[in-house]
């Protein structure tokens, strides 16, 4: 029963440490063509970012201004009425 145990245990260390190394080779960088696609890509989200956040002040504005609109047309019509 000790036997059995010892050698479970002593696979299982052996199985963590293995899990635990990343597999890659010293050395093993990224290649100045690799972080140019990348950075490229991210400045793609980059300038997508400014349009959408003025889009979506557009929007909030015009929801604002609609709401304004909708008051002075209220206010004009209590006034024919007084």
């Amino acid at each position: 029963m000790k036997t059995i145990t010892a050698t479970l245990l002593s696979l299982i260390i052996s199985a963590a440490q293995a899990f635990a190394s990343s597999g890659a080779a010293e050395g093993e960088e990224l290649s100045l063509l690799a972080i140019g696609f990348i950075s490229f890509g991210v400045l793609i989200v980059l300038f997508q970012f400014v349009p959408a956040l003025l889009l979506i002040g557009g929007m909030v504005a015009g929801l604002f201004k609609a709401g304004e609109k909708k008051n002075e047309k209220e206010l004009a019509r209590a006034d024919k009425e007084a």
